[in-house]
């Protein structure tokens, strides 16, 4: 009993620190991307609140919880706050099991990958449940439409994922970290070149579709068509102000850097240093990773900057008829080239 008590209480401590962090991080993700789309476009971007702005995110978090919460008349008042804190939880809840460094996971479950996806799969329905709660036609048309790229776009990033599944041969996310230690490299006599082994190299057209994914996905434009400013002010979240809009912008920005660490640890080896030779070996594992973690996040942010935004028969049709095909010609191809060669990982 006393062991077990213990047990808790270092989980809910890791818990407690890995949220805390969390939160901290992504203030200033959002604070870059802000900066970012700024110095694209010549401005200075938040640079008033703190030394060169950096207290800016805090005293947006500060205004949003003072704001009084606006609720319409019609609205479902349950449904209508459950729905941003279904989102929010659903988001942090993600994070449980992504390894940021060796051995450092709050639940290294044999099963990750799968619990990720299934995670990510239901955060559409916080998203619906905002929509149709308002009892107005603009926030549900902009919920259907969320919902279908959302859903769309999952299946596209269900099949990337299972290219890297058949590779790794493990669907642990550590495990998949530590195939990556091996690979070209070793091929080429050349191992301390690491980066060569991580799977962005042999699965670059996968490595493409789940980056364009993740920004459909996560809803970052150029396929933020359901909060599209011109069409529907903010989508499925225009009745929405003060604590719940934040906790809905909060969940959206835990996701994309879920994503963002997706990508590094599918794709870009984890916590894995590029060269395995010093001074890289020194550095510890957290660092990488959360080097590459801001590293795939400013592309997003550069995206976001600089590619005009998809009609929605456009974003649809890329979905469906381009990366759908590609990723079902890519899984057979890749699983086909496995066994042909015998490189299937335990030579089955």
């Amino acid at each position: 009993m006393y062991e077990a008590a213990i047990t808790v209480a270092i989980i809910v401590a890791q818990s407690v620190a890995l949220l805390v962090s969390l939160l901290v991080v992504i203030a200033y993700l959002l604070l870059a991307d802000r900066k970012i789309w700024a110095a694209v476009q010549m401005r200075r971007g938040p640079n008033v609140v703190g030394p060169w702005g950096l207290f800016q995110s805090f005293a947006d978090l500060l205004k949003f919880v003072l704001k009084e919460v606006v609720i319409p008349d019609g609205a479902n008042k349950g449904v209508f706050l459950l729905a941003p804190l279904v989102t929010c939880v659903l988001a942090l809840a993600g994070w449980a099991v992504i390894p940021v460094a060796e051995n450092w996971v709050i639940a290294d479950i044999n099963v990750g990958i799968l619990y990720l996806f299934a995670i990510s799969s239901l955060g559409v329905y916080g998203v619906i449940m905002g929509g149709w709660a308002s009892n107005s036609k603009y926030p549900f048309l902009g919920a259907l439409r969320s919902a279908a790229q959302m859903v769309s776009y999952e299946v596209s990033i269900g099949f990337v994922i299972i290219t890297v599944l058949l590779c790794a041969g493990t669907l642990n996310l550590s495990g998949i970290v530590m195939t990556q230690k091996s690979g070209l490299a070793d091929m080429m006599g050349l191992p301390w070149l690491t980066f060569l082994n991580w799977y962005w190299l042999p699965l670059f057209p996968m490595f493409v579709v789940f980056f364009v994914s993740a920004l459909a996905e996560t809803n970052r434009p150029p396929f933020d068509l359901p909060e599209a400013e011109s069409e529907l002010v903010a989508g499925f979240m225009v009745e929405y102000s003060s604590t719940p809009y934040l906790m809905f912008m909060l969940g959206e920005y835990v996701s994309i850097t879920a994503m963002c660490a997706m990508t590094v640890i599918l794709f870009m080896g984890g916590w894995l240093p590029p060269l395995d030779i010093a001074p890289f070996t020194w550095v510890p594992g957290i660092f990488w990773f959360l080097g590459k973690l801001c590293f795939v996040f400013f592309m997003f942010a550069m995206v976001k900057a600089m590619v005009p935004r998809y009609r929605y028969d456009q974003l649809m049709r890329l979905g469906w008829k381009v990366f759908l095909p590609i990723s079902l010609f890519y899984v057979a191809a890749v699983a086909g080239f496995l066994v042909a060669f015998d490189l299937a990982p335990g030579g089955s």
